[in-house]
Formats: structure tokens, sequence, C-alpha cells
């Protein structure tokens, strides 16, 4: 299925199939043709997207930030956000034995860092994390009836949202657009 993208072959395409039938268009003719049948005014505003569309392969590529929470008790941490928030450990990481944990953990798209190093995060720190079913999340959770956690979902201008709070005063707002 071609799409907008290929939008400079399916006006050659039309050019040449009109030509067979003995109908004469201009290249920019065609071009006209096929940016109304994506739906723009002109050729212009389509070659538009098709400029954004080949910039978005460019050599610089961004991706999600990953939050670095630090933690105090390696434990507490893994109940927290394992037992308790559903992630999976994906790896961790010590430079040798009686060294600080740094460590991934991960739950569906959503990566997180934790650490014990004392130069990596401080305390208390919150990241927001844009989600679908907040509502089935809390009710996941309040299920689990984990004791230092009892989260609920607030109506906020910008959508559902719950927080929960790790027990080292870092805090996840998850929250579903409306």
């Amino acid at each position: 299925m071609r799409d907008f993208r290929d939008a400079k072959i399916m006006a050659k395409a039309l050019r040449q199939a009109l030509a067979c039938r003995d109908i004469s268009l201009t290249h920019s003719e065609t071009l006209e043709i096929v940016a109304r049948q994506f739906g723009f005014d002109q050729w212009n505003i389509l070659a538009a997207k098709l400029d954004e569309a080949e910039g978005s392969s460019s050599a610089i590529a961004l991706e999600p930030p990953i939050p670095i929470f630090r933690i105090f008790d390696v434990a507490k941490a893994m109940e927290f956000y394992c037992g308790f928030l559903g992630f999976t450990l994906d790896w961790e990481h010590r430079f040798g034995e009686n060294f600080p944990l740094y460590c991934q953990v991960s739950r569906g798209k959503l990566i997180m860092h934790l650490s014990e190093h004392s130069g990596d995060a401080s305390p208390g720190a919150k990241a927001f994390v844009w989600m679908t079913g907040v509502r089935a999340f809390q009710a996941e959770l309040s299920a689990k009836d984990y004791r230092y956690m009892k989260p609920g979902v607030e109506d906020a201008p910008w959508g559902l949202e719950m927080t929960v709070t790790d027990p080292f005063s870092n805090r996840i707002a998850f929250c579903e657009k409306k």
C-alpha cells in the first residue's frame, strides 16, 4: 500500500498512464492531482510533509528519557518496583563485591534505572508517565494490598492521574489523557 511518501512515483505513473491514452499532462500537473488525492490543497503542502518525513530519518533521533531514581535499600526497592508495581528486573550492575547497585527495571515500554550511587540522583525526584488504562492499573495495585501505598486516581485538567511514591520519596505520576 502506498502512502504520501510515494507521491512522486505515483505522479510519474499517473502521467505515463494518461499518456498511453493520449492525455498529456505536465509532471507538475500530475503532482498537483496526487497532492489532492492525499487531501492537500496543493503540491507544496504535500512536499513539506515529504520533507518532514525525510527529516525524521536523519542521523539525529531522540529516544524517550530513562529516569534514574536514588534508592537506599535494594530489598525495599525490589519489593516496591517488582512486587508492587509489577516491573521486571532487566539487569543489575555492581563494580565489585560490597559496591552500590545500579539496575534497570521495566514494565511495557517504561524503563527506569535505580541506583544506590550517591551521585546519580537526588531522592525525592518525580517522573511523569503517559499511559492508557490508569484505572485498571490502579485496580491492579489496590488488589495487591501493598502495606505502604494505596494510590487513588485523580481527575486532573490534563488527564486521569495516579501518583505512587517509592520508599525513598521518589514519585511516579501515571497519567492517561482524557
